[in-house]
């Protein structure tokens, strides 16, 4: 029974940290239902994009509050344009970022520095900010930085210089949507 009593107590104890745990369903500004339509319009450009181009683009597919940034690279303009237009076709897509880059895919370095820099900005943000990781999607690539959110102007500000001051950052931009 004693035993029971540190475990409980154990337990009330580690809630908190758990926090971090969730991030989608914690502190999320968005409706569940928006989180789940987010994720059907990057699984449906990315299924419209393969079908279309194969292995001949290398592609990031963001939707936040139906929101879309493409970032990665294509083979020409044209390639480009055409992703662009797949994505804004899809149900439910509001707007489309295209950020693709004309040129030869990145390589696996290249790749995993960015989750690397991805990490590193996550952590920060949780550490070093007042702003809730989970209010901030990053996503970077070819060392640029990308944040989306829900956010107050303040709390974008504060994401935007934290990002900024992470070392191996070339560029932060900021995709923002406001609620104050």
């Amino acid at each position: 029974m004693k035993n029971r009593g540190v475990l409980l107590a154990f337990l009330v104890l580690l809630i908190p940290a758990l926090h971090g745990c969730v991030p989608g369903l914690i502190d999320d500004r968005r409706t569940s239902a928006t989180q789940l339509e987010d994720s059907g319009i990057e699984r449906k450009i990315g299924n419209r994009v393969e079908e279309k181009f194969g292995t001949e683009v290398h592609l990031d597919i963001v939707s936040y509050n139906r929101y879309v940034v493409l970032m990665g690279e294509a083979p020409t303009q044209q390639a480009k344009d055409e992703i662009g237009a797949l994505a804004l076709g899809v149900e439910n897509v509001r707007n489309v970022q295209n950020e693709i880059v004309v040129g030869p895919a990145t390589s696996s370095g290249t790749r995993a520095n960015d989750a690397y820099l991805t990490s590193k900005v996550k952590t920060r943000l949780a550490t070093a900010s007042k702003v809730g990781p989970s209010r901030i999607k990053v996503v970077t690539e070819g060392s640029v930085v990308y944040l989306m959110g829900l956010v107050t102007h303040k709390e974008g500000d504060e994401a935007a210089e934290v990002a900024s001051k992470t070392g191996g950052v070339q560029k932060v931009v900021t995709m923002f949507e406001y609620t104050d």
